[in-house]
């Protein structure tokens, strides 16, 4: 660690009983590459698994020793031996599966990937389904445990004699340069960037500093995706009232490194405060290749950079973070902080962010 006085808290807290027994609803990369590698990695016990490809579910049950694969999502929910509900369907998909998990009282939790519907209004309803349900719901923005992130996290939060050690958050901004690959079912959207990568950054924004007062998005199509999209680059000022502001350059494009240009690809973030600097990147471009993220940070008080380092990485070390936080929270009786009503406000910057690149003019948030 960086120092006698500074701690990092960059890795989730896992439950005491990991017993508990999962039913996954979905097959793809997500699933498959991700949520399941790290689950098995930490011990935990998918019991069974269904998607809309049985055969492709199928596959992946006996890659990952998965006992029971079902033919329909409808019928794995009617298994009373599963209490939580791991979803990671198409956000257009999300309502009609939430709507039937509902139905099954012996299904105690779910974690559903974001976005958490289409819009705020699928979100608001899936958050109140759940509520009247019983059921606790937690969601997937796995971001927030990026290793770099939750470290800047720790840091922003830590207190050394009293004061924080970066000092006020001046500025912030989070700068990706990367091709994302962009799943069919975006081309029924009419969308790509926004609600799909650029809702990381707007989240571990609000992660980060909380919620912003006012929101200025501007969007241009990436010119290598030929459906049509109303967000391919995506642009974003965040404002607080404190005089804090954050900003977010989501450049999908990356120049035309795959029509023959060399590539210069990356994400780097920073935080400048009154009192210390933190800087940071983010590895997930170079997968299936492992580049874990890191941070520096520097202050004051120290005069030097410190440079803690570690050998996880985001994709798919850190997928076991919501999941484990949604088990620890069902242990305690507790909300999980990715609970459904927090990620509401992170819906709904979404939602001021294309109203704002829409209407060419910032968005109060709250604004009817």
């Amino acid at each position: 660690m960086p120092s006698s006085s500074i701690e990092l808290d960059y890795l989730p807290e896992l439950p005491d009983d990991r017993s508990v027994r999962i039913g996954c609803i979905g097959s793809g990369f997500i699933m498959a590459d991700c949520h399941l590698v790290a689950y098995r990695a930490a011990g935990l016990q998918p019991l069974a698994i269904a998607s809309r490809h049985p055969e492709k579910a199928a596959k992946v049950a006996t890659r990952h020793e998965i006992p029971k694969v079902y033919a329909t999502y409808q019928a794995l929910l009617a298994d009373t031996d599963l209490q939580v509900i791991d979803i990671a369907v198409p956000p257009d998909c999300l309502l009609d599966v939430i709507s039937e998990v509902v139905k099954h009282r012996h299904i105690r939790g779910v974690l559903a990937q974001k976005p958490l519907g289409c819009n705020y209004q699928q979100a608001e309803k899936i958050v109140h389904l759940c509520q009247d349900a019983g059921i606790t719901l937690c969601v997937n923005q796995n971001m927030r445990y990026d290793q770099s992130v939750r470290a800047c996290k720790s840091l922003l939060d830590q207190r050394v004699d009293g004061k924080p050690p970066l000092g006020r958050p001046v500025l912030a901004t989070i700068d990706m340069r990367a091709i994302p690959h962009w799943m069919p079912w975006q081309q029924r959207q009419g969308w790509l960037t926004c609600r799909i990568m650029s809702i990381h950054h707007l989240d571990t924004m609000r992660y980060w500093f909380g919620d912003p007062d006012r929101v200025f998005a501007s969007f241009t199509t990436d010119p290598r995706t030929e459906f049509p999209h109303v967000d391919g680059i995506g642009l974003y000022v965040l404002e607080y009232d404190n005089g804090l502001r954050c900003l977010i350059c989501d450049d999908v494009w990356a120049g035309p490194a795959r029509e023959g240009a060399a590539p210069d690809l990356g994400i780097r973030w920073r935080v400048e405060g009154s009192e210390g600097l933190a800087r940071g990147t983010i590895g997930w471009p170079d997968y299936p290749k492992r580049t874990p993220s890191t941070i520096d940070f520097t202050t004051t008080r120290s005069g030097k950079w410190h440079q803690p380092r570690w050998d996880e990485v985001w994709f798919p070390d850190a997928f076991i973070g919501p999941m484990a936080e949604l088990l620890v929270a069902l242990e305690r009786g507790a909300e999980p902080s990715l609970n459904g009503r927090d990620n509401l406000k992170t819906m709904a910057l979404v939602d001021a962010c294309y109203r704002s690149a829409n209407e060419r003019r910032s968005i109060e948030l709250g604004e009817s």
